[in-house]
């Protein structure tokens, strides 16, 4: 079954008007442009059979009605996928915040947040790519470039001594992430973490982040050193992110290597469709053409 789409349904709701409208002409009954108020009615009869007015019949305001229904229909923008659709390029940035505190650093997970890193530059499709890493703190390592190989670098070299601070705050980077990429639409931050430190703050701080427009997506580790982190430690996060494990990142890479299709742009947006919208306003001519009808 082919999929119908609504580009534009808050159009629909001038449904419920006119049907409103068409109630209370109903209860009117049949009139004849408010001559039948001051005129006699043998009088109204007599101009009416001359055809100097309306009859009262209510063919026209139904014709009327039924046009604007159908008008309110096509601008609502009926839609079917289109199989020639444009491919755009993304041009929204990624930025990738990598937990540097103890327990991914100094134990085997810091090997799988490498090699995550590495997975989510090669699935950024042509966007520019950014870094920032965090444990206590968080520190803007590489603004979003189009050069991926000087953070293929970076990230490679990662090891204890890069960051000897202690703790871990995704809420700071959260915060640093949503200042970099206050100024361009489209983007996406993936955090690779352990779990670590997602608390009250980390939550306000990603919920003010997807608030912004950006997509958060969540490349767990495991491995980690030091005390166990909750399994539920990141269940808080769900409802802003997607979340899958680094071993398995394929629904990120997938959502980041997808074309652009316009996820703040509703023009973007519409390429994708057969808009069937002015071939549906088309028909509603033909009830207005009894209006045109001449009187015998």
């Amino acid at each position: 079954m082919t999929e119908l789409v609504l580009l534009r349904p808050w159009w629909l709701a001038a449904w419920p008007l006119l049907a409103m409208l068409g109630l209370l002409s109903w209860r009117r009954g049949a009139h004849a442009g408010g001559w039948q108020k001051i005129m006699p009615p043998v009088m109204l009869e007599a101009m009416q059979r001359l055809g100097h007015l309306d009859r009262g019949t209510g063919a026209a305001r139904l014709s009327c009605l039924f046009a604007a229904a159908v008008l309110a229909t096509g601008l609502s923008g009926p839609s079917v996928p289109r199989e020639d659709a444009p491919v755009v390029a993304g041009s929204g940035a990624i930025l990738i915040a990598l937990d540097m505190s103890r327990s991914i650093t100094e134990g085997t997970a810091l090997a799988d947040a490498q090699t995550a890193a590495a997975q989510v530059l090669a699935a950024a499709n042509g966007r520019p790519v950014g870094l920032i890493l965090f444990n206590g703190e968080a520190y803007d390592i590489a603004a979003p470039t189009l050069d991926p190989s000087t953070l293929e670098t970076q990230i490679a070299v990662l090891s204890p001594e890069t960051m000897p601070g202690q703790g871990s705050r995704p809420a700071a980077a959260f915060a640093l992430a949503r200042d970099m990429l206050s100024n361009s639409p489209d983007n996406d931050l993936v955090l690779i973490t352990d779990g670590g430190g997602i608390d009250t703050a980390a939550i306000a701080e990603a919920e003010r982040l997807t608030g912004s427009g950006v997509r958060l997506l969540v490349l767990t580790v495991s491995g980690s050193a030091g005390p166990t982190v909750p399994p539920d430690a990141l269940e808080k996060l769900e409802i802003y992110a997607t979340i899958v494990a680094a071993d398995a990142p394929g629904p990120v890479l997938q959502k980041l290597s997808a074309p652009f299709l316009g996820r703040t742009d509703p023009v973007a947006a519409s390429l994708r469709f057969l808009d069937l919208g002015p071939f549906l306003c088309i028909l509603a001519m033909f009830p207005l053409l009894s209006l045109f009808r001449r009187a015998a």
